[in-house]
């Protein structure tokens, strides 16, 4: 089998992403195989879910993968017990389990010490995984050494399918897009609705949905990046000629899943930790401000804090940890388990791009877009933990509670992670200016 056959082998099995490692000696299945420093592995297998298993001595992350053996007759062998191992100590991602309950798996390649081995791996798009090895003597070995590939995440080249629609070009066919919506100028406020049904978009925050309806992305979209790969993140600005500006930007939106308002709900955490509507609006309670780690907010008295997490080493101590905003007395108020943020972050934000916008409501509210975009690409979940700890990223919720002192209030929840839009550099590890 050449290089090619191979593609279309993985292409046939119904991948739309193809990676590739080279393999050192001892990467097999008794000492794991290296999958790169700190956590992006993540940002390129689909995984169940992470797990945190924590020790005193050794506290790691475990996540499973759906993972199979892609034989040459294009059947696939699954290997039910694969996994990535996470090491927040080091930190790293090992890959083991692979070879355990797989019949015809390769052991003859990934059992013992042997140079000059090369891992396949291939995303489906239903997140299945699928793997294939060659050795160093193999017709395939020889041709990847001849493309002389950079790595694109880690330690994993990346290769160009066939017959993928999107597949070889999605950057470029995001910019188009882009390049289209920008020529439009003034735009209705719109959104998809979640049945893809085109409807009017009437409150403050319609820029991200009606530049998401240009693009076909509907409203309440499975928790995947946006458009070919890549997560949308429309922000304000007063100028296009100034993008990079201290305007807030919001990265995600978790509902808390530890401490008072986990087990108490919404309406009872704002009614203990809110504050009576500043506009004077009657029977109405809000939580809300700019909450950054280890500084006591004036109004709410609650603090955000990283709990399992050094950040004068930069590394996770406990990986039962978590961010939480905590009472003068220590109560934890609310909580965001790192597990939940890490799985989030990884399973949509390997690529963003940042979409700067303009709004205006005379004769009727409508957006244009930008003509400069901003490409980020090179996160990974430590990163992000790392500018929590700095303050760089915060939490700025807008809860309300309206008709608070009823048997039936009306609560909106809104918890939300951002960023001034001049640091995204900070969670990223290339952000391109791009002309479109």
């Amino acid at each position: 089998m050449n290089l090619t056959q191979l593609k279309t082998l993985f292409v046939r099995a119904g991948c739309v992403k193809l990676y590739a490692k080279p393999l050192a000696e001892n990467d097999n299945s008794k000492n794991q195989v290296y999958f790169g420093p700190g956590f992006q592995a993540l940002n390129l297998f689909p995984n169940g879910g992470i797990v945190p298993k924590s020790s005193t001595k050794n506290p790691i992350f475990k996540t499973r993968l759906r993972f199979g053996w892609l034989l040459a007759n294009g059947q696939v062998a699954d290997a039910p017990s694969a996994q990535l191992i996470l090491y927040p100590q080091y930190p790293e991602v090992r890959f083991s389990g692979f070879l355990n309950g797989c019949k015809v798996g390769p052991s003859d390649l990934m059992a013992g010490r042997i140079k000059g081995r090369l891992l396949f791996i291939g995303v489906a798009s239903d997140r299945r995984i699928l793997g294939y090895v060659v050795g160093s003597n193999s017709e395939i070995a020889a041709e990847f050494q001849a493309l002389r590939l950079a790595p694109a995440c880690g330690v994993f080249f990346e290769l160009k399918l066939p017959h993928i629609p999107g597949g070889e070009d999605a950057r470029e066919k995001l910019l188009s897009e882009l390049k289209r919506i920008h020529g439009l100028g003034w735009i209705d406020s719109k959104q998809l609705d979640s049945s893809g049904r085109l409807k009017p978009c009437l409150s403050q925050n319609c820029g991200g949905f009606t530049l998401e309806a240009e693009l076909g992305i509907p409203k309440n979209s499975q928790p995947e990046p946006d458009f070919l790969g890549w997560e949308i993140k429309q922000h304000a600005v007063a100028s296009f000629d100034r993008t990079d500006s201290s305007a807030a930007i919001t990265l995600m939106t978790p509902e808390p899943n530890r401490g008072f308002y986990r087990e108490h709900g919404m309406a009872d955490f704002v009614r203990r930790f809110g504050y009576p509507d500043k506009k004077g609006r009657k029977d109405r309670l809000n939580f809300g401000g700019v909450h950054r780690v280890g500084e006591r907010h004036p109004t709410t008295r609650l603090m955000l804090i990283t709990q399992g997490y050094d950040l004068a080493r930069g590394r996770i101590t406990d990986t039962d940890g978590c961010i939480a905003l905590v009472s003068e007395s220590g109560e934890m108020a609310a909580g965001w388990a790192f597990s939940g943020l890490f799985e989030h972050w990884s399973r949509k934000h390997i690529k963003a791009a940042y979409v700067p916008s303009q709004c205006r409501v005379e004769p009727k509210r409508q957006y244009a877009y930008g003509p400069r975009v901003r490409l980020a690409q090179g996160t990974d979940s430590l990163r992000l933990l790392g500018a929590f700890a700095s303050g760089t990223v915060y939490y700025d919720p807008g809860i309300k509670l309206e008709g608070a002192s009823s048997d039936n209030p009306h609560s909106k929840p809104r918890s939300q992670f951002r960023i001034a839009s001049k640091n995204i550099g900070a969670i990223y590890e290339t952000v391109e200016s791009v002309e479109l």
